[in-house]
């Protein structure tokens, strides 16, 4: 974990309060660097979190613009969130959004082992649905599977304000 944050206050550092936010954010909106131009994907995730050591797996198709910038520069920042709920104030600076958020960076790596894909996909599905699903070799074989290895990572909650 890194502890980059500007509001220390709003930290989050037990590991069940992230755990929260991973599982209840759907998606993570990916950035990368496309030659010189930012390029940010939302896209569906699963996890695997092994202590503090956040592993990061998405799943997609075997071509397109993503993968091409992916094999161009593997570095990789990502973002989610969840607990949305806005607030009202009595003047229009007051007015806010209450949210827990998870963000952080790593290194891309497109996984070509078939047992880790089948691995990274029911991590996925588990992350989607809450149910467990296990996948055939063919199945795996059509999709591309892109692992997040995170090497910092921050985690935050901003609550409603009290009055």
């Amino acid at each position: 974990m890194s502890n980059g944050l500007t509001r220390r206050e709003l930290e989050i550092t037990d590991i069940e309060k992230i755990r929260h936010i991973l599982d209840t954010s759907l998606v993570t909106h990916v950035g990368m660097v496309d030659g010189d131009e930012p390029y940010v994907v939302p896209m569906n995730f699963g996890y695997i979190m092994d202590g503090d050591k956040l592993t990061i797996y998405l799943h997609g198709a075997k071509k397109g613009r993503k993968i091409d910038v992916l094999r161009a520069n593997p570095k990789v920042f990502f973002e989610m969130e969840c607990d949305l709920q806005p607030f009202e104030g009595d003047v229009a600076c007051r007015y806010g959004m209450a949210y827990s958020s998870l963000m952080g960076k790593g290194n891309a790596v497109i996984v070509e082992d078939v047992e880790e894909k089948k691995l990274a996909l029911s991590a996925v599905m588990k992350t989607q649905t809450g149910r467990d699903f296990t996948f055939e070799d063919k199945m795996v074989s059509f999709v591309n599977i892109i692992r997040i290895d995170v090497t910092a990572y921050t985690a935050k909650c901003r609550p409603i304000p009290k009055k």
